[in-house]
């Protein structure tokens, strides 16, 4: 595990805790919050970013990328 120090606007960190009370939030529960916020927002700038780079890419070539991708996986899963 890693510590952050992070510097966030008082109404959000008001507007967090509340949403997280709520739901009757447990110790450990900010982090896996923001834990949860980080990795959703990398995983779609990064599925943004493969769009754009590949928009004028023709799609019968990703089609076939991705089908080999899936049967190379379920090859090395057996």
């Amino acid at each position: 595990m890693t510590r952050w120090t992070l510097v966030i606007p008082e109404k959000t960190n008001r507007m967090l805790r509340t949403h997280l009370a709520i739901r009757g939030a447990k110790k450990g529960d900010l982090s896996k919050f923001v834990d949860k916020a980080v990795r959703q927002t990398l995983f779609r700038e990064t599925a943004a970013s493969v769009k754009d780079r590949n928009a004028e890419a023709d799609s019968d070539v990703i089609e076939a990328a991705i089908d080999e991708a899936i049967e190379w996986s379920r090859e090395t899963r057996s």
